[in-house]
């Protein structure tokens, strides 16, 4: 056998044995990853099964319960006093009426701000009413008063087409006056003006008060009383 025919045979026989080598590991290698994947697989799968009990029944009372309602506002204090009606009939406030006779130096104070009549004894309040005093086109005039000689009943004004009871003069004698909320023609009372008593500045100048103040005021207080008015 010639040299070359006995090199191309070895060169032959590598050639065969890197091959096989190559194939046997190229097989080996597919093969781990094959079962690499397949347990992988294998995990994925066995997941859901493995979820606890506990989880489940979380899952299930979270899509069957009632969902919560939200919380309502409450009304404020605030809101709740404006919506509540005016006793235009009952005295202002749930105590006596003071006793003039025990405060000589009592005084009237009328907030047009405030829509309130304060009764004063220096600077105490003894009494506060619920008031309306003149809208923007007929206003209350502001001032230092005082009581004057006028007073009575009843009037009407067929000028304003409206009259009230228990009127008492503070100012150009007989034109301003503290009396009730008013009335008609006939002494029946306008429920629709006395409502808005202590809530809006309606009146044509006078200082308008509910039933049982002004009959207060009217027997009480005495000519010459301070009135004051800002």
């Amino acid at each position: 056998m010639s040299r070359f025919t006995k090199l191309m045979g070895l060169m032959l026989l590598v050639f065969a044995f890197t091959t096989v080598t190559g194939v046997q590991a190229y097989h080996t290698n597919r093969v781990r990853i094959e079962a690499q994947n397949a347990k992988r697989l294998k995990k994925e799968r066995q997941l859901p099964k493995n979820k606890s009990k506990s989880s489940l029944a979380g899952d299930e009372q979270s899509s069957t319960a009632p969902k919560k309602k939200a919380p309502q506002k409450k009304q404020s204090k605030k809101a709740a006093i404006q919506t509540k009606k005016v006793d235009w009939k009952a005295p202002s406030e749930n105590k006596p009426y003071p006793k003039v006779n025990k405060y000589p130096d009592l005084s009237i104070k009328v907030s047009t701000a405030q829509q309130r009549v304060f009764f004063m004894d220096g600077s105490k309040k003894l009494y506060t009413m619920r008031a309306s005093t003149g809208s923007p086109a007929s206003p209350t005039p502001t001032g230092h008063f005082k009581i004057q000689t006028e007073r009575g009943a009843f009037f009407y004004s067929s000028q304003s087409k409206e009259g009230a009871k228990y009127y008492v003069s503070f100012k150009d004698h007989g034109i301003y006056l503290f009396h009730t909320v008013p009335t008609d023609r006939n002494g029946e009372f306008i429920k629709s003006e006395a409502e808005e008593l202590g809530e809006k500045a309606n009146s044509h100048g006078c200082v308008r008060l509910s039933v049982s103040d002004a009959k207060w005021l009217y027997e009480n207080i005495k000519e010459g009383t301070n009135v004051e008015i800002d």
